[in-house]
């Protein structure tokens, strides 16, 4: 078993070699590493879809939205896609019988709101 200073001291310095490591990164690396962490660490998310001031669809327990990228050029393209549990009724509760569905939509079409659950 190791002493308890030494693994503290280990600790600290992963802590800086990552530390270092991402200051060296572009600005671009170190958001795909963000992403790439909260994508594992999993987000549950909610998307609100609005038709002028009214509520038309929720979607709920979303991990992520991704931008949609060409397959040849890789260029981004203006909609979103994920996976969550289509709120039918607007109740803000996902029914227990509910299953996860593909959705997505246009960012020139709709005014959207997407929000970590504060429950």
């Amino acid at each position: 078993m190791m002493p308890r200073t030494l693994i503290a001291s280990l600790l600290i310095a992963a802590a800086l070699t990552m530390a270092v490591a991402l200051g060296a990164c572009t600005q671009e690396t170190q958001n795909r590493f963000g992403r790439a962490v909260q994508n594992w660490t999993g987000t549950d998310g909610i998307l609100e879809v609005y038709a002028g001031d009214k509520l038309v669809k929720r979607f709920m327990k979303i991990d992520k939205l991704s931008t949609a990228t060409g397959t040849n050029d890789d260029a981004p393209r203006a909609y979103r896609f994920g996976y969550g549990v289509l709120d039918e009724n607007l109740d803000g509760v996902a029914d227990a019988n509910a299953k996860k569905v593909y959705f997505e939509f246009s960012d020139f079409s709709t005014s959207y709101i997407f929000y970590e659950d504060p429950s």
